[in-house]
């Protein structure tokens, strides 16, 4: 950059996105803040395991200088996957060759210290929730926080997720239902506590669907596994049902019913979980989602473009996060920076949103080969 004064940049979200987007920049000497709601690193559970695929989630590594410390912390027999009928057949199963690199797992929870050790003290900012994007244009941009603190930036990035704050600066757009919800079931230790499962599910994933209904089985590192219960239901199924998400027992007792032509040993990662489900209804932005290009606001992975969960979702956020910040990088301007990555991202984006637009429900088809292939496309 040759911009004098330096331009101020603001990423709201420390998630993959946002914060392999600061990492970029900071080696290219290029001073940012990132911003986020949560009040610390270990204010919540970062969730499951992610594939990064050699030609997007990877590519932002190597960029960012952390790929071959990705593998080291990544675990490449979680490419391993089975498919299953709801009898319990296992009808495809892929074992990773030795050092097969192609998209190995990594632990949400692992892949965020990475990317927060990889950067300067204090670039982030905890327990800032974002309420509004303020100014002109043209900017400078004024950032309205909800603990009463404002600031200026030069370019505002929104890498805050499905319900970003900051689409609103560049778009009405909010994602809708997909008409297919997961219910999300934890176990842990499942060495000891549910050596059953463990096997059922082995080193990566395990999958089963009977064109209503579908399991996806996940393991992570430290012996736990999460199981997404996914069916094609109103998003509001539970509290129509007369219950609320804590009704542990009385949801499973639903789920047995709705499963109960599935065989037993399916049935166990319905039933015996540890500790409440979480529901999590699948969103969808609307397709095409695009915008008039602003010079002082963009958007990254899911609020950009939020589709269904095939496997998809980080690695566009991080490809886009490493060629914004290499826009950045390369040209004179924000406003410049801005249109040369927009002129990229938008297009694929649309392209990829397109192939997976209403494919939520290809996680309940019976057709193979469903998960095996769905983060390839």
């Amino acid at each position: 950059m040759n911009t004098s004064p330096a331009p101020r940049i603001a990423i709201i979200g420390a998630g993959p996105g946002g914060l392999t987007c600061a990492r970029i920049l900071q080696r290219h000497g290029i001073d940012v803040t990132v911003h986020d709601r949560d009040t610390g690193p270990a204010a919540r559970d970062q969730g499951g395991t992610l594939d990064l695929h050699a030609g997007n989630g990877q590519t932002a590594l190597r960029e960012a200088g952390l790929l071959e410390e990705f593998f080291r912390l990544a675990r490449p027999e979680g490419q391993e996957m089975r498919q299953l009928d709801p009898a319990g057949t296992v009808l495809f199963h892929h074992v990773p060759d030795r050092g097969e690199r192609v998209k190995p797992e990594i632990d949400r929870g692992r892949l965020r210290d990475l990317l927060l050790g990889s950067l300067q003290p204090g670039t982030v900012r905890w327990g800032h929730a974002l309420r509004t994007v303020g100014g002109p244009a043209e900017g400078p941009r004024r950032l309205y926080f909800a603990d009463g603190t404002t600031i200026e930036a030069d370019l505002v990035v929104g890498a805050d997720g499905a319900w970003s704050r900051v689409r609103r600066a560049v778009s009405p757009a909010t994602p809708r239902y997909t008409g297919v919800s997961f219910l999300e079931a934890w176990f842990h230790d499942v060495e000891t506590r549910h050596p059953g499962i463990a096997e059922l599910v082995g080193q990566g994933s395990a999958a089963a669907a009977d064109g209503d209904r579908g399991l996806f089985a996940q393991r992570s590192s430290g012996g736990h596994i999460r199981v997404y219960i996914i069916q094609r239901v109103p998003a509001d199924w539970i509290t129509a049902g007369g219950l609320t998400p804590g009704a542990t027992g009385a949801i499973r007792a639903l789920l047995l019913e709705r499963y109960r032509h599935w065989s037993p040993r399916l049935r166990r990662l319905i039933t015996d979980n540890d500790g409440p489900y979480v529901d999590r209804p699948v969103f969808a932005l609307p397709v095409p989602h695009t915008w008039e290009h602003n010079p002082t606001v963009t958007l990254l992975g899911d609020a950009a473009h939020l589709m269904p969960p095939l496997g998809v979702g980080v690695n566009l956020a991080m490809l886009d996060a490493c060629e914004l910040a290499l826009a950045v990088a390369r040209h004179a301007t924000i406003g410049e920076a801005v249109h040369a990555y927009e002129k990229t991202m938008l297009p694929r984006a649309t392209e990829t949103a397109r192939l997976l637009d209403g494919a939520a429900a290809e996680l309940l088809s019976t057709e193979l080969p469903d998960f095996a292939t769905a983060g390839d496309r």
